[in-house]
């Protein structure tokens, strides 16, 4: 099985269920799922006409998909607050959105199994475009009631400053 270069001990690669995001400065309370970082890049096919009968292709626009953050419903107002900045009903005429702040760069960081900070991805530019408060209610289910923000953004990028963490060993009793 082959080793990491950066850390020849280790085998396995991150488990994804340590994580944290953080918005304006501070972490974000109770967030128990965010979908993947995804970018595609548009592929440009052209040719010339002295060309063979193939296309040559090029890199073109790329676009980043939304990110969504869970989390079970409680009485922290993040989400909501954030959601309101975008379009808050009944604020009145030329008042709906927030054209200041409606937009965060946030932070996500990955941990690795002994809670060591692994790696960490900056988000830019990011807005709400969904806001789900309460989920569907049914009397007869036996489930964490959950909430979730759809976040549009502009791009994200690796933070290089985070290296990797020098992972702790259980001494061996003498």
């Amino acid at each position: 099985m082959a080793q990491f270069p950066n850390n020849p001990t280790r085998f396995d690669p991150y488990k994804n269920f340590k994580f944290r995001v953080k918005w304006d400065g501070k972490y974000v309370a109770g967030i128990s799922k965010v979908s993947g970082l995804k970018r595609t890049t548009e592929v440009v096919k052209h040719r010339e006409g002295g060309d063979p009968s193939t296309s040559r292709k090029s890199p073109g626009r790329t676009e980043y998909e939304a990110i969504t953050l869970e989390r079970g419903v409680t009485h922290d107002k993040e989400f909501e607050q954030w959601a309101n900045k975008v379009w808050n009903f009944g604020s009145g005429l030329g008042s709906e959105a927030s054209l200041k702040d409606f937009r965060k760069d946030l932070i996500i960081e990955f941990y690795n199994e002994a809670g060591q900070l692994a790696l960490a991805y900056k988000v830019f530019r990011c807005w709400v475009s969904e806001f789900q408060s309460l989920p569907d209610l049914d009397a007869n289910a036996n489930a964490v009631a959950i909430q979730n923000i759809k976040l549009e953004n502009e791009g994200w990028e690796r933070d290089y400053e985070v290296t990797e963490p020098k992972e702790p060993s259980f001494l061996e009793p003498a």
